[in-house]
């Protein structure tokens, strides 16, 4: 921005980063914007809306001359609305990436990344995103990064971050999850950083899940219950919530299977449900082995 003055989106945005979507709406009407900022305040509540499920309200909102942001984040309510819209959306987002007026909009670039990234397709994510220029998109290479297994390349993601602004939320949040990723002594340099988010924000499902799957991970399993079920209260069809439950319920000797049934309803698709359903045919194929 080329303002000298108090950036008007700061609190918004940093509550999108956090997690903390329903504030983020409810505290959107920022006054005196301009064109620009008005466009980056609207992308912000409708992901904030979309983060929430609300796939349907950013749908029928956004027209067709809405600007090329607002376009791209429809094209994401579409594709995680019905996985019958998949094809046409990636078929779209390529067209809007070929365009050489508007292939290189930063916030459909995170889109594209955001979408081939949920598809598992980390090389074509990292086309759209690799070149950089905003702290998302950075934040969302170190994501991808990680992922690929490829902790080397996140902390590159995460120096560049640092340098740009050491303190910025996306920063600190890269920095925890490259460290839950490297793992060992740094779990617990992760565990300082989302309970310093905790202490200086409203407590969200992303800082409670993030405590608990470091938590987890240093096998204190009964804070981490208690923080995931914390986090179930605020939203009862969290993906991550739920499926951080199923396993810490493993550790616990507790029954998992409500957990578990709640996330193959809500998230189908999720990483978890696949395992669980392909442990299920391995079983199967067993015991008809075996009879």
């Amino acid at each position: 921005m080329a303002s000298t003055g108090p950036d008007p989106l700061f609190g918004l945005r940093n509550n999108f980063y956090i997690g903390a979507y329903q504030a983020a709406i409810n505290n959107s009407d920022v006054p005196n914007l301009s064109a620009d900022d008005a466009v980056e305040r609207d992308t912000l509540v409708y992901r904030s809306y979309i983060a929430l499920g609300s796939y349907q309200l950013v749908i029928s909102e956004i027209d067709d001359s809405a600007a090329t942001p607002l376009q791209a984040v429809k094209m994401l309510a579409l594709y995680l609305s019905s996985p019958d819209n998949k094809e046409t959306v990636i078929t779209s987002l390529h067209e809007l990436l070929g365009d050489p007026a508007i292939g290189n909009n930063p916030i459909l670039r995170l889109i594209a990344g955001i979408v081939f990234m949920h598809e598992q397709d980390y090389n074509e994510a990292l086309k759209h995103t690799n070149a950089g220029g905003t702290m998302e998109l950075h934040a969302l290479n170190a994501q991808i990064f990680i992922k690929m297994h490829r902790s080397d390349y996140a902390e590159k993601q995460l120096r560049i971050m640092q340098q740009a602004d050491e303190d910025h939320t996306l920063t600190q949040l890269a920095n925890a999850w490259l460290n839950l990723a490297v793992g060992g002594s740094k779990i617990q340099e992760a565990y300082l950083i989302f309970q310093d988010f905790s202490e200086k924000n409203q407590m969200t499902g992303l800082i409670l899940n993030g405590k608990a799957v470091c938590c987890m991970h240093m096998g204190n399993f009964d804070e981490a219950e208690t923080l995931l079920l914390e986090a179930l209260n605020k939203d009862t069809k969290d993906s991550e919530t739920l499926a951080n439950l199923v396993v810490c319920s493993l550790h616990l000797g507790k029954p998992s299977t409500r957990y578990l049934s709640q996330l193959k309803i809500s998230h189908p698709d999720h990483m978890l449900v696949g395992r669980a359903a392909s442990a299920e045919e391995i079983f199967d194929r067993a015991v008809q082995t075996v009879a």
